[in-house]
């Protein structure tokens, strides 16, 4: 084996630690390194080790991080559509509260010797995960593409929808409609798509309101992602008079209108709300959802096109590509009731004395 290292080094034009590191697929070394020593076990004659032998043509690793919500199923429908004429199947890979993590899913996809990795509002949407782990996919080398949420300083395209943006419409559409005491509801803000929504929702308010910038804190809730998270944020907002919510998810908004009409109260006719994402059955809700549609076929598409890209060796430019969200009018908004003005007292009058009736004798 001493010798072997040698002649591969040797051929290669490399130091035989790092044929070691090669051999035994290792991270931290680059991917012309990687292929020089390659190329010199094939060169030589050697068998490359069954760990480096070509990957399973024609599986793809989709690692979504649940499917309740349906905007994920739709991301995996569109996804799984989009590979079939490339040639590749996805294996999916959906997390559980306490269930596989992340990590573990991917090892599993390793063993399958995938070819790339889609991940879908992963562990790179989560500005408090080591993001280390996707460096050291790249450097296995193995293609990844992103979706939703973005990470600096890892060189692998990035495909997302314009939070920031999707806030300021939703803000801009209940403010063109009267309301000014408008609400957010939002996960949790160590996520970036958070934190770009709540930018926008800032951004908005400030331009489009007169609400004080130090009020604004007490219109955010920042809750668990989901119908009861929303459902609890809303009930909060709604002690605070507001009039329009604009939530970060379909699911909340659902969860904001059970809020609402525990209350005794209509939407839209007391609290007008606005979703996120647009998925399956939104226009079907009680009332139609009004929500902000998030381009998933579109995403779905580049998301794809982007990682077959990088397998065939033609590897795009790696950056974050925004797209552009829609706003989609339903009956969950309407404009604001007028504030009823203070009922005027009549003045009052003298009362003339009540005529005395005569007593029968």
């Amino acid at each position: 084996m001493r010798a072997r290292l040698s002649d591969i080094a040797q051929q290669a034009e490399v130091s035989e630690a790092t044929v070691s590191r090669v051999l035994n697929d290792r991270p931290g070394v680059a991917p012309e390194t990687r292929q020089a020593v390659l190329t010199a076990l094939d060169v030589l004659g050697y068998e490359r080790p069954a760990r480096l032998r070509k990957r399973s043509a024609g599986l793809v690793g989709l690692v979504v991080p649940e499917l309740d919500n349906p905007i994920f199923p739709a991301f995996a429908q569109i996804i799984e559509s989009a590979l079939a004429p490339t040639g590749y199947t996805p294996v999916l890979c959906t997390q559980t509260p306490g269930g596989v993590r992340e990590d573990e899913y991917v090892e599993m996809l390793l063993d399958r010797q995938v070819s790339g990795i889609v991940f879908v509002s992963g562990l790179h949407a989560d500005t408090a995960a080591d993001h280390d782990r996707y460096r050291t996919l790249l450097a296995r080398p193995l293609p990844i593409v992103m979706i939703n949420g973005y990470a600096p300083g890892i060189p692998a395209p990035f495909v997302s929808c314009d939070d920031r943006e999707s806030a300021e419409l939703a803000v801009a559409h209940l403010v063109a409609l009267g309301h000014r005491r408008i609400g957010l509801i939002t996960g949790p803000d160590r996520f970036v798509p958070v934190q770009r929504k709540v930018a926008g929702y800032k951004a908005a308010m400030g331009r489009l309101t007169d609400i004080a910038e130090d009020e604004l804190a007490d219109l955010t809730e920042l809750s668990l992602f989901g119908v009861e998270g929303g459902e609890a944020a809303a009930g909060r907002l709604i002690e605070r008079g507001v009039t329009g919510l604009v939530c970060g998810s379909d699911l909340m908004a659902l969860g904001a209108i059970r809020a609402a009409r525990q209350r005794g109260l209509s939407v839209p006719g007391d609290i007008s709300v606005v979703g996120y994402d647009d998925s399956p059955l939104m226009a079907f809700t009680d009332p139609p959802l009004t929500t902000v549609r998030q381009p998933v076929a579109a995403m779905a598409v580049a998301a794809v096109r982007a990682l077959v890209d990088e397998i065939n060796g033609h590897p795009s430019p790696n950056s974050e590509y925004l797209f552009r969200p829609e706003l989609v009018v339903r009956g969950s908004t309407a404009v604001t009731r007028p504030v009823d003005p203070p009922k005027r007292q009549r003045p009052a009058t003298p009362s003339s004395p009540t005529p005395s009736l005569p007593i029968p004798a």
